[in-house]
């Protein structure tokens, strides 16, 4: 017995794609041979308890810890002050910390630093 599963994946969820074909094959009834057209497609939209799980665990998740900022987001703004002529004040931000350079500002302050360069 030959079965051949043709599976296209147009969107970023592929554990839900492997998700359904995993729920619809044990229904399918293999003791007869059906014959697919090249070309022809069925879709299937499973919805099943885990997706909701993962999707409220999303949704949880990004209600509890905010993304971090790095260090990185941080000296993309700070930059893009300088380039617009701005650099003294970027200095004087930097100093406002009590230090010399930015990678000496402590991660914890990252929000506080990119709010205040953005009221610059």
């Amino acid at each position: 017995m030959d079965i051949n599963i043709k599976v296209k994946i147009d969107s970023p969820d592929i554990m839900n794609a492997l998700l359904a074909l995993a729920e619809a094959l044990p229904q399918m009834k293999l003791d007869t041979a059906t014959s697919v057209k090249e070309g022809q497609t069925t879709e299937i939209k499973a919805e099943s308890k885990s997706e909701e799980i993962v999707q409220a665990g999303k949704d949880e998740k990004k209600e509890e810890a905010p993304k971090p900022i790095t260090l990185e987001e941080v000296r993309s703004k700070l930059s893009s002050l300088s380039q617009n002529g701005k650099q003294a004040a970027v200095k004087a931000l930097i100093k406002s910390f009590g230090v010399n350079k930015l990678t000496d500002i402590p991660k914890e302050k990252y929000p506080e630093l990119l709010k205040s360069a953005e009221e610059i």
